[in-house]
């Protein structure tokens, strides 16, 4: 992941405009439960990078490339191709409920993504398939979000549907026939979809630094939910981070 983020710093170099850019740095843990029978928590230190100067951007931790839009003072919008990690997965010996499943693994999705804002309100849509060619998955997800402040509180919630392809719920939730035992039968998804809501809250110590925590809870769709696998039906997750915000 390092990797990736030297890279688009590289290319904001490249195409940073006369006008200078904010940015902002951090980073922090990251949790997120596991919807899994007895599967530990996912829990990783994150990096928090957001930028975008109408050519590049990255929000939190996905990054694109703008190929058509427009950004004003008031109002943007912009077509991209981007690309983010999917933090899914297991191993079978994360839990005796999982032995003798196949490894699901973490991935990086991309894809196509339009967003637009007005004011204080934001709208995205992307659909991403899996880069690394774990599953052949794909998903469309739109996100309706809008900022507002409370005192020296900055809010940004925000209400999310993904609509999963049979392939995405079959590799993250179902049983093959050779993967079913006596206890655990064979389970074949069909394409759902998943609701979500978060938020992020931003408060500052000083003009440059602040902290910045991110809520976010995500009901399963029904066919991922009903997995033999499964026993939780919310994945909640969650980022607490110190960041720093500078012109670049």
């Amino acid at each position: 992941m390092k990797y990736f983020f030297l890279i688009f710093l590289i290319f904001f170099q490249l195409l940073a405009e006369e006008n200078k850019q904010k940015i902002t740095l951090g980073a922090g843990p990251y949790i997120q439960t596991q919807p899994y029978t007895h599967v530990n928590n996912l829990i990783l230190a994150s990096p928090v990078v957001f930028f975008d100067n109408g050519v590049a951007y990255i929000r939190w931790t996905r990054g694109g490339f703008y190929f058509l839009g427009e950004k004003k003072d008031d109002y943007a919008w912009g077509f991209s191709l981007t690309a983010e990690p999917r933090p899914y997965g297991y191993k079978s010996t994360d839990a005796i409920e999982l032995s003798g499943m196949q490894e699901r693994k973490n991935t990086w999705e991309g894809g196509l993504a339009f967003s637009a804002q007005l004011d204080k309100t934001s709208f995205e849509i992307m659909a991403l398939t899996d880069l690394l060619n774990s599953s052949d998955a794909w998903i469309i997800q739109a996100e309706l979000g809008y900022e507002l402040k409370v005192n020296n509180f900055s809010f940004y919630p925000s209400f999310i549907a993904i609509y999963q392809s049979l392939e995405f719920l079959n590799y993250y939730y179902g049983v093959t026939q050779s993967e079913a035992t006596l206890v655990r039968s064979a389970y074949f998804p069909h394409a759902d979809i998943q609701y979500g809501v978060q938020t992020y809250i931003k408060y500052p110590f000083t003009d440059t630094l602040s902290t910045l925590i991110n809520i976010r809870a995500d009901k399963l769709a029904n066919e991922a939910k009903n997995s033999p696998l499964v026993n939780d039906s919310t994945i909640y997750s969650g980022l607490l981070s110190l960041i720093y915000t500078f012109e670049y």
